[in-house]
């Protein structure tokens, strides 16, 4: 073994040997080290496959060649290690800033990695400048000068640019353009800036404007608001009316700035943090909120090689995206993360005081994180229904299932009912460029014993393939059936009873668990199920498709049930009178906006407590299958 110091971190190295010569993991474990540190997986050509950080380092690694039960993701990486590097570190919490400097460096392929690597957007102000300007700036900081950020987008900073220019007419030109000007430009002719370039304005007026600009962008806009105030109130005194209007003009737009981005409860740097995931692919979407203000969201797509738990998601990214950036005090998550303790602990240590992250969140916290959700889950499915992404998993799948003609055309089925209660079938459709929601179809289930989705299958599938069979729809290459062997048999049997043969159908069962990435399929012409690797585009395709049915199916109960139920929709909704209900379908129009209406919109009605509230939401979106 070679010992070596780099820097902050004591490194041991592997010795060179011989390529050809096999891997000895048993002696390699006896002289690992007990102390905390990284260690990276490398294979055969040397490229850097996994990293992972421990507190005992011969405890770790020893684990993943004793595991029996190690996933398909393990087994996978285990046959491609030929050799292991591993880098001593005093601490855990080095152990982890290391981790994730090396995982950024490398990208390994087994990694939860954050692909958006890229410098983040700020906005610089050359205060060092006689007429100082302000400007979009990304890369390294400057020197001189101050600089306000990061921002999550450049249209983020932007927007903010354009907000002050209406405000603050500070110069946001070039200062090649602004020393060669010998008239005014066309900012100064729609009041964007007061063209200090050819003299208009004295260098004490224009420094008050940068003074105010800092002031706004440091977050203190209440106190600006009152300074500016003040300044009206001595103008106009002085009979200086011009110069009044212009500072009343200035707190009306900058009040109507600060109740838009202005967070209710929030007075620090917050950031919020959402975890949505579906198979394979996961979205975090950020809310940054600086000084009590919202100044943007984004969301985040890591790559990821096998199936993790959200909690797993939000430590890797947050240890990976908060290295070298400027962290807040607080960090809420949607789930509770790993490792919180010792994340605090390296966060609070970069950033020179206490960071907390915080997961059990309560009253407009947890409103505000429930937003960030829904966004999170919307992102993704946006993202997983990229056309190019598609071609894709059409391709990966027709090579998993060994299909001889290009894939073009899958649909899926899925059951939806309350206890058995109007029962509604679904039919989604996939093409190449992704869902055909034009082909999408419902059906009503009648005639059957209430709960049985064997018997709403046959019904459903025997509806739908007999247009099929008269050529009046296009046939799929590959019919999914959300369900296991019983639900399979019962689709196989409804399209021989009516004489369609041909279609290729394959079962959908959740795995063990009923984790993500462990699908079982189960052909209709074999009695062999089998399972895709958890990591595959095939996989994540089936994955959609039957996310997409279940959805549609759902949606098509719901409204199935709120006709059933108008007419009594409110009764019995215990502490809901007559006058009440009346002044709910007064203020909302209608049952169909208040089965729509959440919490909030709900709990502000004279009458209507935040209990009440709960109890007229529960009724409207009970638990469907």
């Amino acid at each position: 073994m070679i010992y070596r110091w780099t820097g902050l971190f004591h490194t041991i190295a592997m010795t060179e040997r011989d390529p050809s010569m096999p891997f000895d993991i048993s002696a390699f474990l006896e002289t690992l080290t007990q102390r905390p540190g990284v260690y990276r997986m490398l294979d055969e050509h040397g490229e850097v496959i996994y990293v992972g950080k421990a507190k005992n380092l011969k405890k770790r690694v020893s684990s993943y060649f004793s595991n029996k039960d190690a996933s398909p993701k393990q087994q996978a990486m285990m046959a491609r290690i030929h050799s292991i590097d591993v880098r001593v570190t005093h601490t855990e919490g080095e152990a982890l800033l290391l981790e994730s400097q090396l995982i950024k460096r490398h990208k390994p392929r087994y990694n939860i990695t954050l692909r958006d690597d890229k410098s983040y957007p700020s906005i610089y102000v050359s205060t060092q400048q006689s007429f100082p300007r302000i400007a979009f700036h990304r890369g390294a900081k400057h020197s001189a000068g101050r600089q306000f950020g990061p921002y999550p987008s450049a249209s983020a900073v932007r927007e903010s640019l354009k907000l002050l220019q209406k405000v603050f007419p500070v110069r946001q030109c070039r200062d090649s353009f602004f020393e060669n000007r010998s008239r005014p430009c066309l900012e100064y002719q729609i009041e964007r800036c007061t063209a200090p370039c050819v003299g208009l304005i004295d260098a004490e007026d224009y420094a008050e404007d940068v003074r105010d600009t800092l002031m706004f962008l440091e977050g203190d806009g209440r106190q600006l608001i009152e300074v500016l105030a003040c300044r009206m109130e001595k103008a106009a005194s002085e009979l200086r009316f011009e110069k009044a209007a212009r500072y009343r003009d200035q707190i009306a737009t900058l009040r109507t700035v600060l109740e838009r981005q202005a967070v209710h409860g929030e007075q620090g740097d917050v950031d919020i943090i959402a975890c949505a995931l579906q198979g394979n692919a996961a979205c975090l979407h950020m809310v940054f909120i600086r000084g009590g203000q919202q100044i943007g969201d984004r969301s985040y797509f890591p790559a990821i090689a096998d199936t993790h738990e959200r909690n797993r998601i939000l430590q890797a990214f947050i240890a990976q995206y908060y290295l070298g950036k400027p962290i807040p005090r607080e960090i809420l998550v949607s789930h509770e993360v790993k490792e919180s303790a010792l994340l605090e602990e390296v966060l609070s240590s970069q950033a020179g005081y206490a960071v907390r992250l915080s997961a059990k969140l309560r009253s407009e916290r947890a409103r505000r994180m429930q937003l960030a959700v829904t966004n999170a889950e919307h992102a993704l499915a946006a993202k997983l229904a990229n056309r190019q992404d598609m071609q894709a998993r059409f391709l990966a799948l027709g090579e998993a299932l060994n299909c001889q003609e290009p894939l073009k055309r899958l649909e899926c089925f899925d059951i939806s009912h309350t206890q058995g209660e109007l029962t509604v079938a679904s039919c989604v459709v996939f093409d190449r460029q992704g869902p055909v929601k034009s082909a999408y179809r419902r059906f009503n289930i009648e005639g059957i014993q209430p709960g049985d989705d064997y018997a709403a299958l046959a019904q459903a599938v025997t509806r739908r393939y007999r247009r099929i069979k008269d050529g009046e729809i296009e046939p799929p290459d590959i019919l999914f059936i959300d369900g296991g062997k019983g639900q399979v048999a019962a689709v196989s049997g409804a399209l021989s009873a009516i004489g369609v043969a041909g279609i290729r159908t394959l079962g959908v069962a959740k795995g063990p668990g009923r984790k993500p990435g462990m699908e079982v399929l189960i052909p209709a012409e074999s009695k062999l199920p089998f399972m895709l690797p958890s990591h595959s585009l095939s996989l994540l395709l089936i994955q959609q498709i039957r996310d997409e049915a279940h959805r549609f199916a759902i949606t098509g109960h719901r409204q199935r049930r709120a006709k059933a139920r108008q007419a009594s929709a409110l009764d019995g909704i215990p502490g809901l009178g007559p006058k009440r209900r009346q002044q709910l379908l007064r203020q909302f129009g209608g049952l169909r906006e208040i089965s729509r209406a959440g919490l909030d919109a709900l709990s502000r009605i004279d009458g209507i407590s935040q209990q009440l509230a709960q109890r007229i939401y529960d009724s409207f979106h009970e638990q469907e299958n």
